[in-house]
């Protein structure tokens, strides 16, 4: 199952190809130029396995030409098909990637869970300083890049972080508010929380009865 990275990463390529052919190496310069330092290096290795996809998805076609002295290269031209898939991807909208299953949320839920207050007050701690690098670090890169788009994701950046400060701020409130009473609440096991659901689930309908419920 391709990962929505790796999707990302075929359509914006296909949008590079739809200014001209390209090569593979001349593909991943152009990306990391229009991406910016944001999104990172592009790993040569991943965008060929990219081209093989989209050849074999005909969205792209791919034609060796000899060189001089170098190795013949492989440059790759866009489809009709490619341009309708590209215009199919500009025209709908981007889901959140991942939602909110992040690693964060995952842990302010363990801290919470743990009824302490100085855990609790640790991982946010240690989250805020982490997140407030990040946001001057990406203040640095805005200040710097000369082009307009790389500045706006740069920017976009900026406000995702700016996000998860505000959540951080918010946990910190909702959660150490009352000197830990509400933690204490909230330190349960399992087998609590479990049997908490099934309380709070509705109760099933009489048709719903299957077999290991008639057997009692």
């Amino acid at each position: 199952m391709e990962s929505e990275e790796t999707v990302a990463i075929q359509h914006a390529v296909l949008a590079l190809l739809a200014r001209g052919p390209s090569y593979g190496y001349e593909l991943k310069g152009a990306f990391e130029a229009t991406t910016g330092p944001q999104w990172g290096a592009l790993n040569i290795g991943h965008l060929y396995q990219i081209l093989d996809r989209l050849s074999r998805d005909s969205l792209v076609v791919a034609e060796r030409q000899a060189q001089q002295v170098k190795p013949d290269r492989v440059v790759y031209q866009i489809t009709p098909d490619g341009r309708a898939e590209l215009d199919r991807w500009l025209n709908e909208p981007s889901p959140r990637s991942g939602g909110f299953r992040d690693d964060f949320f995952l842990k302010v839920t363990a801290a919470a869970r743990s009824g302490s207050a100085q855990t609790v007050r640790t991982v946010l701690s240690n989250q805020r300083g982490h997140l407030l690098r990040e946001l001057r670090n990406l203040d640095g890169l805005r200040r710097k890049a000369a082009d307009p788009v790389v500045g706006l994701l740069l920017a976009a950046a900026s406000r995702h972080v700016e996000a998860d400060l505000a959540f951080v701020d918010d946990a910190e409130a909702v959660l150490l508010a009352d000197s830990g009473a509400l933690l204490a609440t909230l330190a349960v096991t399992p087998s609590q929380i479990s049997a908490s659901a099934a309380d709070a689930a509705p109760p099933p309908r009489a048709d719903d009865a299957g077999p290991a419920r008639a057997a009692g």
